[in-house]
């Protein structure tokens, strides 16, 4: 199989995510150990102040995550995620979710996630994220 016909495997399995679709959340595999997650806010997203539920950044930083670590075709898992809540958003918001590969290990791999808001540039919450990758191909080698 080429290359170009195993990515598109591994990107349709990915796509699967019942959660994402749930939100109405876009994932983009930008290419292997990179991903984009995008998700336009709307009121029931909120907390009681108005502001985009900490619950629902959370969410698509992790898909940013599960994107980019099983991005290879191997089954990878998180094992530890460090998040920090910047600035608030709010109803009618587009924030989009990149998670950046920085270390690609045998077992473990370590992600930058950078949730920002599309319409303003500003940075919105920032997390470090940790997989460990099973010996388990969801799409084969």
């Amino acid at each position: 199989m080429d290359d170009k016909n195993h990515q598109q495997l591994i990107n349709e399995h990915i796509q699967k995510d019942m959660f994402a679709r749930h939100l109405g959340a876009k994932v983009t595999i930008i290419k292997p150990g990179h991903s984009r997650v995008s998700l336009t806010i709307n009121d029931n997203m909120t907390n009681f102040h108005g502001t985009t539920h900490g619950g629902v950044i959370f969410s698509i930083s992790d898909m940013a995550f599960a994107a980019a670590c099983n991005s290879h075709g191997k089954v990878a898992v998180a094992l530890n995620v460090s998040i920090c809540f910047l600035k608030p958003s709010y109803p009618g918001d587009h924030l989009v979710a990149e998670a950046k590969e920085e270390h690609n290990g045998k077992r473990t791999s370590l992600y930058t996630i950078k949730i920002y808001n599309e319409n303003t540039g500003e940075l919105i919450a920032k997390s470090q994220d940790q997989a460990y990758r099973k010996n388990e191909w969801f799409v084969p080698e």
